[in-house]
């Protein structure tokens, strides 16, 4: 490509030219190139097609107000005069300033804008669309709402090139000069495309690079000229990308993704289109190779995908906790009565004890299953996270083997998160639980709490507003993870464990909590070389100190008085629930569905008390039979009891300002209930 050894030093520099014109012509983003006057120079297709100016317009000497104007009198900057739209905008030009704007224009598409200045010759300007990417991003954001990512626009195929000359007039030594100093211009431009660009010859050795293509290697742009694929890339990643290297040496455009680690370990990701150079007689002169960087595309589909498993998994768990609770109810009631009509040091308690904690850790389950899938509401409070480590550590001792040796990081000053502190600890106790299987013959188990600060310029990278938070390492010396495994670990039901050593739940139960307490989590690993997971938590700020004040004295006198009408359609969930009443001391009227129950509140007046299941068969549900209820006896206590975790099996009820008891509830549990019971004057309306 050198013009000295050439004997036609003008013919040569004049087919520069017009390659670098035919790789803009290549990209489906519409470049413009404007003089300082500012008048039009230089253009590629896409901008006809991404515009739709018409052809007329497209002519060298155009003068950039023409554009302006023509869009303002078509609508495409909105509302307004056309005519301070033009001034406003020409101002903006001709003061040669970078700038970076987006557009929606009328037909919907959404063009990102950005122009950049070319110091005493003029300004480029650059529109991608980006409207898929914007769509991308809409549909990130519906499906996990503080998964918020922003989405880079995919690259479209590269169309095939038609190269335009400028015209050139006078004398050879003027066109010669005219070329050169438009090869400098187009290179000027050609690195102020946020793109990668290059031109590689048939032996596979760089004849040209952009400036963003030298950044992506890390690598100087003259220290890349000259050498060869292979010795850029490395032996490891040319084998990735050699067979398509063959495709484009036979002729034929290819295009295809690969992925390199960096400097710190980080996986980047970009999707490249070669597209051959072929001389006249058919034979391939070289190729242009066109890039762009993905990993935020990628990080974004990863997203989305993790995101969609957790919703199947909690669609499944929200539709079998109704059923669980009511067979928990049973047991754990049945267990319970069973227990307290066994004398103190009967042997049969050493068998019932057993199963009444396994039934209630069924229960306990089944809240974590619905919080892990977002279908259980969580109660947050500002929690000094420290200290909750501090506490843990003795439970942790208990819960892990001699030879695993607990070992604790604290701030000197508290550090407050604002997150439920029964999740935390559950979080915790999962992630020690998985530290010790991965270190059979022992090991160390560090945990380290710190504060995080994330600024703007990384919060789209770890999918998280800035802000200050509240950052836990947790970190063992075991066997560690292989790559493929790690990037299933929070799939749920996936295990590394032996077939009945683990139900694949444990990080999944993590991550769901973690996300849906404002905060992000990530597992490094390295086999034979231990595990850190890391999550971090929206800091809050410290609590205001309690005043302590007198215990509460439980008096079974503030209970409110009177018959019982209990409805639920589960025969053996209502008789559970109407032993428990009886216990308190409750005259009980049974009901097993709405119609039945409505006219026993028609008719039995003496009713003090409404307890109902909220879904039930009849076609009057528990919200259906409150708000009748309401109409004639505006002062009569509801309670409502549910064994439903989806917010769909609830609608309606907030309105109603009732206390909701959830299954399965113990004796204690209602009696609570029972007395958060106060009289309602006002009726929703239905």
């Amino acid at each position: 490509m050198a013009g000295a050894d050439s004997a036609n030093p003008t013919v040569e520099q004049r087919r520069r030219y017009d390659l670098l014109l035919a790789g803009l012509d290549l990209l489906d983003q519409a470049i413009a190139v404007f003089d300082a006057t500012p008048r039009l120079v230089i253009w590629n297709k896409a901008m006809l097609r991404l515009l739709d100016f018409p052809e007329s317009m497209m002519r060298v000497g155009t003068p950039f107000e023409d554009f302006v104007r023509f869009n303002a009198t078509r609508g495409d900057y909105g509302e307004g005069d056309s005519e301070e739209q033009v001034i406003e905008r020409m101002a903006a030009a001709r003061s040669f300033q970078p700038h970076y704007t987006e557009r929606t224009r009328p037909n919907g598409t959404v063009l990102a804008i950005r122009g950049v200045p070319i110091p005493n010759l003029g300004f480029v300007t650059l529109w991608t669309d980006i409207t898929d990417q914007r769509r991308y991003a809409n549909v990130i954001r519906e499906q996990n709402v503080v998964l918020e990512a922003r989405v880079r626009a995919r690259t479209h195929e590269l169309e095939n090139a038609n190269a335009r000359l400028a015209h050139a007039k006078g004398e050879i030594d003027e066109i010669a000069e005219a070329l050169r100093r438009s090869e400098a211009r187009l290179r000027l431009i050609i690195d102020s495309i946020p793109a990668l660009v290059a031109y590689v010859d048939r032996d596979e050795v760089y004849q040209f690079v952009n400036r963003g293509y030298a950044e992506w290697f890390d690598i100087g742009k003259e220290e890349i000229v000259g050498k060869t694929i292979a010795e850029v890339f490395g032996d490891e990643h040319y084998a990735q990308i050699s067979p398509h290297l063959g495709v484009a040496k036979r002729g034929e455009r290819v295009s295809y993704e690969y992925a390199r680690k960096i400097k710190n370990n980080r996986m980047v990701y970009a999707r490249s289109v070669v597209v051959p150079e072929v001389g006249s007689s058919g034979e391939v002169l070289g190729f242009f190779v066109l890039s762009i960087d993905i990993t935020e595309q990628k990080a974004s589909q990863a997203a989305l995908v993790q995101a969609q498993k957790m919703e199947a998994v909690g669609q499944l768990t929200g539709g079998l906790s109704h059923d669980f609770n009511n067979l928990l109810s049973i047991i754990i009631g049945n267990l319970c009565a069973l227990k307290e009509r066994l004398p103190e040091h009967d042997g049969a308690c050493e068998f019932v004890n057993p199963a009444l904690q396994a039934a209630q850790r069924g229960a306990e389950l089944i809240k974590r299953l619905l919080t892990f899938s977002r279908r259980q509401t969580l109660e947050p409070s500002a929690v000094e996270v420290g200290a909750l480590v501090r506490n843990m550590t003795q439970l942790l001792a208990l819960s892990l083997t001699e030879s695993v040796h607990i070992r604790t990081r604290l701030p000197d000053a508290p550090l407050h998160a604002f997150v439920d502190p029964h999740q935390l600890e559950n979080a915790l106790l999962n992630l020690a639980l998985n530290a010790r299987d991965a270190m059979p013959t022992g090991g160390d188990l560090t945990i380290a709490v710190s504060e995080r600060r994330i600024t703007p310029s990384v919060a789209a990278l770890v999918e998280l507003p800035a802000g200050d938070y509240v950052q836990i390492d947790v970190t063992d010396t075991g066997t560690g993870i292989d790559a493929d495994a790690l990037a299933r670990v929070f799939e749920p039901f996936f295990t590394t464990k032996q077939f009945g050593r683990g139900s694949g739940l444990g990080l999944s139960m993590v991550y769901g909590f973690v996300r849906q307490s404002g905060g992000n989590i990530r597992v490094r690993s390295t086999p034979g070389d231990g595990t850190t997971v890391t999550f971090v938590l929206p800091r809050a700020a410290a609590p205001r100190p309690d005043v302590p004040g007198p215990a509460p004295v439980v008096d079974r006198d503030e209970l409110p008085k009177g018959p019982v009408l209990l409805v639920e359609d589960e025969h053996e969930v209502r008789r559970i629930i109407r032993m428990e009443l009886a216990a308190l001391g409750y005259p009980v009227l049974e009901a097993s569905n709405g119609p039945e129950a409505a006219a026993l509140l028609d008719n039995v007046p003496e009713i003090a008390i409404l307890i109902t299941d909220t879904v039930m068969p009849g076609g009057i549900g528990g919200r259906d039979l409150a708000i009748r209820a309401r109409t004639t006896r505006p002062d009569l206590p509801v309670l409502l009891i549910t064994g439903y975790a989806n917010e769909a099996a609830l609608a309606g009820i907030a309105e109603l300002d009732v206390p909701v008891l959830r299954k399965p509830f113990g004796r204690l549990e209602l009696e609570a209930a029972l007395r958060s019971l106060k009289s309602h004057k006002e009726l929703p309306s239905q």
